[in-house]
């Protein structure tokens, strides 16, 4: 497994001391929308699909919201997991 972290420093000093930033490359912090996001597509295809609204066309429909929701969900588990080990 290939993880990158880069991470770029910078100090000013002034009269009151040195002030030092640290960022970090990585998922961004809205993670949490993606997966709750994943879950209501989820949720709203188990449901239509017992109704009798249900159609090949929203089946289609909600796969296309539902595939790179999960490839996200993917990656945020696999960077945290990886963050944890390393």
């Amino acid at each position: 497994m290939l993880t990158s972290t880069i991470t770029s420093t910078s100090a000013v000093s002034s009269a009151a001391g040195a002030i030092s930033m640290t960022t970090g490359t990585g998922l961004p912090e809205y993670g949490v929308l993606a997966v709750i996001a994943l879950i209501a597509l989820l949720s709203v295809k188990e449901i239509l699909s017992a109704s009798e609204k249900w159609s090949i066309d929203l089946n289609h429909s909600l796969n296309m919201g539902i595939g790179p929701l999960l490839l996200a969900f993917t990656a945020i588990v696999v960077f945290k997991v990886a963050e944890i080990i390393y």
